[in-house]
């Protein structure tokens, strides 16, 4: 069965090259050998034109953030996939850079060896222009497939600026989209072409990092990227991501409704990482969570409402975590699929702007400089103990980032100093910085898919208001500030 074609998507008009040796998938985001809808259609097409499958996974040294933190991560990743490879009818080309700009030029040499070429399609960071250009210089045709979300990214012709209409689209659409999920083990196909050797000029000036994957540690200390962020506890890769999804639905689904928002519990799920990375599939985590509440399809609810509560037909806990991974989620994806400027200032609503505008001259008792925020240099032992977890563990506590977004708001000179700040402390401090799901929570800071409150603050306006006393109130955060997480 082919992929449905509301998640294919053509980045040029050049025609197939049937008379080419072989079939390119050019990996880029979806980082995984299962549950991979691009994967699904690099099958399909390599088995009609008769060709051998070569995925390169290439991992440049020069990309904006670029670290040890997060080389690591996905040398990790790539470890798995090779494995996961191994013996399968499939030439699997992992390709890292060890200096910035050594893999320029290595799609395009592949490109003349290909009779179609296959991509992630991925609505952020740089992967949006660097495709673009890729596709404008080869002559041969370039495919992006959507694996992003349980929706489609082109579900829906408009855009949305609530939650709530965007999850009455996914209580309307979602079961028709769940009935050809991306296949579990896309190469088991007996009728595929057997593994063919990379073009020897192309081996020959871009050798290969098969060889190396075994040990991640010791391929990161052979590339030039900094040093810092250094690399996390958090292990990279499919096989972590699945140990880490059977423990979350295992120990924390039944109470996450409960417990998500205490930063000190240790309940929520830990999976943005390896969904940024393409580790895991948002289809495989709520595979897994549909057989831990043995649910199906047909329990969804039959009225779109828009309304949280109900709407799955699952316990509380899981119909919380569903919002997350399913309306909120996709609700970011779908904006970034959209516009080119979530991760600027751009994105705040034009109320909030106005708002904002109108608190500009507004006295600031504390103002932090990008160095004093990124050191955790401020006078909140609150905010400075979030800071210190996205430092540390390179991630933040779900509720303790919109803490920490607004609190930099309060200490900047101008909303649109803060969004950068934020922006650039997420991108190269956080494992799922760089992300749609990152981008829309800092917007949210701003008042994205909120609402004008009441009554209007200094500085803040009508934009929703946080503050670090209260938080002292609420559940865990004592600990939290204590270290005790």
């Amino acid at each position: 069965m082919p992929v449905p074609a509301i998640r294919v998507r053509a980045l040029n008009s050049a025609p197939l090259r049937p008379e080419r040796p072989l079939l390119l998938y050019w990996m880029v985001a979806t980082r995984r050998a299962h549950d991979n809808y691009a994967l699904d259609h690099c099958v399909q097409h390599a088995r009609a034109l008769g060709r051998p499958l070569v995925v390169l996974e290439a991992l440049r040294a020069d990309h904006p953030h670029a670290s040890a933190r997060l080389h690591r991560f996905v040398l990790e990743g790539m470890r798995d996939t090779a494995v996961a490879f191994r013996d399968r009818p499939v030439t699997y080309y992992p390709y890292v850079e060890r200096r910035g700009g050594e893999a320029r030029g290595l799609v395009e040499a592949l490109a003349e060896h290909a009779a179609l070429i296959v991509t992630d399609d991925w609505p952020s960071y740089f992967v949006p222009r660097m495709q673009a250009a890729l596709a404008a210089r080869v002559d041969v045709r370039v495919e992006a497939v959507d694996s992003c979300g349980l929706l489609p990214l082109r579900a829906s012709a408009r855009g949305f600026s609530r939650a709530f209409d965007y999850r009455r689209l996914v209580q309307r659409e979602l079961a028709v989209h769940l009935a050809r999920p991306p296949r579990r083990d896309a190469l088991r196909s007996p009728s595929l072409a057997p593994p063919a050797a990379l073009p020897l000029a192309v081996a020959r000036r871009w050798p290969t990092a098969l060889a190396e994957l075994g040990d991640p540690a010791a391929l990161l200390a052979t590339i030039r990227v900094p040093a810092t962020p250094a690399p996390v506890a958090t292990p990279g890769g499919s096989r972590a991501a699945e140990r880490r999804l059977a423990a979350f639905v295992r120990a924390h689904l039944p109470t996450y409704d409960q417990e998500r928002n205490d930063p000190s519990a240790r309940a929520t799920s830990g999976l943005s990482p390896y969904l940024h990375f393409g580790h895991v599939s948002p289809h495989r985590v709520l595979h897994v969570v549909a057989s831990a509440e043995d649910w199906s399809p047909a329990r969804l609810a039959r009225a779109a409402t828009g309304g949280r509560e109900g709407a799955w037909g699952v316990g509380r806990g899981a119909e919380a975590f569903l919002d997350q991974l399913v309306t909120w989620r996709g609700l970011a994806f779908d904006s970034c699929a959209r516009r080119d400027d979530l991760a600027t200032a751009a994105a705040i609503p034009d109320w909030a702007r106005r708002s904002l505008e109108k608190h500009a001259r507004d006295r600031r008792r504390w103002r932090y400089d990008l160095r004093a925020l990124e050191g955790a240099a401020t006078h909140d032992a609150v905010w400075n103990a979030a800071q210190r977890q996205l430092l540390q563990e390179g991630a933040l506590h779900g509720w303790m980032r919109m803490l920490w977004g607004k609190k930099v708001l309060e200490w900047s000179a101008s909303h649109e100093e803060a969004y950068d700040a934020l922006v650039t402390l997420n991108d190269r401090w956080a494992l799922d910085g760089r992300d749609p799901n990152s981008y829309a929570g800092i917007a949210w800071c701003f008042g994205r898919y909120d609402r004008p409150w009441a009554p209007e603050r200094e500085i803040f306006g009508a934009v929703r208001y946080m503050s670090s006393e209260s938080a002292l109130r609420r559940r865990g955060v004592k600990r939290y500030v204590a270290g005790e997480r």
